[in-house]
């Protein structure tokens, strides 16, 4: 099962647009969204990707999205000792930006480009919320058992 990483050391940007996200400690999804032309950003800004407008307002995610793609990583990169596997993916939220995040609460192998995905925010030290996702409903169990409970490759029961 993939978990949050622990022990991982953050060097948080400290930057006069990112105040409102970074105090947003209760563990709210924000981003930007342009009053002008409605594009969502991400990454904190002060001005809009899409029109170089100043007219920002800070909105909370709904924290539901799509894995656009993912990687599962079993040698990681810092610090020493970190629990491995985990998966990095890349998540199209349906607030209409993208980011990315780690996956947890799901085995690796179900995984894949278009599983539905929810927020689930873990602390990490101090004040930090880090933004995980997890799947939005289980993913399908496998078939057990003998068999004769697994269809047979035209998709009937062999028993």
């Amino acid at each position: 099962m993939l978990e949050p990483q622990t022990g991982i050391p953050l060097h948080p940007v400290d930057t006069p647009p990112a105040a409102p996200r970074r105090d947003g400690a209760d563990g709210a999804l924000r981003y930007q969204r342009c009053t002008h032309c409605g594009t969502a950003n991400f990454t904190p800004t002060e001005l809009c990707r899409g029109c170089a407008s100043r007219s920002l307002e800070w909105r909370a995610s709904a924290g539901l999205g799509t894995v656009h793609s993912w990687t599962e990583v079993h040698r990681p990169a810092a610090p020493p000792g970190a629990a491995t596997p985990y998966a990095v993916a890349i998540v199209d939220l349906d607030d209409g930006y993208r980011m990315l995040t780690n996956l947890i609460g799901i085995e690796s192998h179900p995984v894949r480009e278009g599983l539905r995905v929810r927020i689930d925010p873990h602390g990490a030290g101090g004040e930090h919320v880090l933004p995980y996702f997890r799947p939005q409903f289980p993913p399908p169990v496998p078939p057990s058992g003998d068999a004769a409970s697994r269809p047979a490759p035209g998709g009937f029961p062999l028993g």
